[in-house]
């Protein structure tokens, strides 16, 4: 094998990968049936990136893969000097691959002098040669209107129901949403688990204070039933926790979370192991270190939906399935 996949004799795919998440490009190039371009990447003392590729790819069709996990901007400016050496090699497309994609959560101004940060990310990339960004669950779909160019929205829900589905009884459950943002999101996993009630938590928060969140209570029927808790992500837990724990005291069964990306920030392991929770369940679109597992965490592989997207991007083919989460 190498790194390149060629199509009759014209097109090339080459897939490359920063430093951030090497576990998840290896399980994303094995399942295109590809070897990663070799790469070197280093600091130098003073902190600033070198990156170069170890062959040509003049011509080719590049996805450049990287999760923007902890330290961030770091893996985020990693990848910028990936794509602009994509550019400046002559490829001739180079798509960003961000399973997670960072500042995602400043999508809006909620008040004056404060920037758009998502946006400003967006246009980082297409100055650095970016053509097309990929990424799972973006906290805010308006983020997919940032970027002056194709955007893969790809949703991980297929995968997460998939598992959820043998864990709980379907015809006992009801899902529930953190907060009244996401019922939309809520419905559509009611829908695959059977067409069983929704319920959301009544929450507030104070936008002077990140990361701070207070459950009020649920609204809907959860009494004797099992609860599915479904968000986008997991940061320090705190949303997460205090919704399980409203929901357990208006007499759940039990309650199961599913989230796309465990960010799983200090103080989230201990939060979780405490807020009743059966189980935790959470996709490998950021690297989950040894240190953040716990028993009752379960994490899922979502390299197969990011090669699929990859094969169909690169065959001209149709990812439109992977938007709506009907894959």
């Amino acid at each position: 094998m190498t790194g390149i996949i060629t199509t009759d004799g014209e097109k090339r795919l080459v897939l490359v990968s920063g430093r951030a998440h090497p576990e998840l490009a290896t399980d994303v190039a094995q399942h295109l049936g590809v070897e990663l371009v070799p790469t070197t990447a280093y600091d130098f003392a003073n902190g600033e990136i070198y990156t170069r590729f170890g062959e040509s790819v003049r011509g080719a069709d590049a996805f450049v893969l990287q999760s923007h996990t902890r330290p961030v901007n770091t893996w985020i400016m990693e990848q910028l000097l990936m794509v602009d050496a994509l550019k400046r090699a002559s490829a001739k497309t180079v798509t960003v691959v961000a399973p997670f994609y960072g500042y995602a959560r400043q999508d809006k101004k909620h008040r004056g002098r404060e920037p758009i940060s998502a946006r400003l990310m967006a246009d980082l990339f297409k100055t650095a040669g970016a053509d097309r960004i990929m990424s799972v669950d973006l906290h805010a779909a308006q983020i997919q209107g940032f970027f002056d160019g194709p955007v893969d929205h790809l949703w991980a829900m297929p995968i997460l129901v998939e598992y959820v589905r043998t864990r709980v009884d379907t015809s006992n459950v009801t899902v529930v949403s953190p907060d009244a943002g996401r019922i939309r999101v809520a419905e559509q996993w009611a829908a695959k688990l059977g067409g069983g009630p929704l319920a959301f938590v009544h929450k507030t928060r104070d936008i002077r204070r990140p990361n701070q969140a207070v459950a009020n209570r649920v609204v809907g029927d959860v009494e004797g039933r099992s609860c599915v808790l479904v968000d986008d992500l997991i940061d320090t837990a705190g949303t997460i926790s205090e919704a399980v724990r409203v929901v357990l005291e208006a007499g759940a069964k039990d309650v199961l979370v599913a989230a796309t990306h465990g960010v799983l920030s200090d103080p989230a392991v201990a939060r979780l192991e405490a807020c009743g929770a059966r189980e935790v369940v959470v996709t490998d679109t950021l690297p989950i270190a040894e240190e953040v597992q716990f028993p009752k965490l379960t994490v899922l592989s979502i390299a197969p939906l990011l090669a699929r997207a990859i094969r169909e991007v690169f065959d001209d083919g149709s990812v439109t399935s992977l938007f709506d989460g009907q894959a």
